[in-house]
């Protein structure tokens, strides 16, 4: 048990950046979108015999769109939970588990990466 804790621990100690390149904005109601561009020769087929856009827009929700603005390579993620914390309150709980599992989510689309 003691294992699985010190490696919750380690991850929450973890500072994510953007991926380099990655465009977003943010509209004037506060919800961020990643552009992510679909390149590569299997996108450019589907885009042509399918009519799938050149670029997917990703709309993350209120949390996510909290969270994403912050990200800047010198806080770690319990440092992002205090804020979130502050901003939510009671709202973003269970806080840590769900900011991680966000975290490995953007982290296996490749929109982090780790300082």
């Amino acid at each position: 048990m003691k294992k699985k804790e010190q490696s919750a621990e380690n991850y929450l100690e973890r500072v994510p950046v953007h991926k380099q390149g990655l465009k977003w904005s943010v509209d004037d109601k506060g919800i961020v979108t990643l552009c992510i561009p679909n390149t590569g020769l299997f996108n450019r087929i589907a885009q042509k015999l399918l009519k799938k856009p050149p670029v997917t827009y990703i709309h993350l929700d209120e949390n996510g769109s909290f969270v994403w603005p912050i990200i800047d390579g010198k806080k770690d993620i319990i440092k992002i939970g205090e804020l979130v914390k502050e901003r939510f309150g009671e709202e973003a709980e269970p806080l840590y588990p769900r900011l991680a599992k966000f975290f490995q989510i953007l982290e296996s689309y490749g929109f982090v990466e780790w300082k």
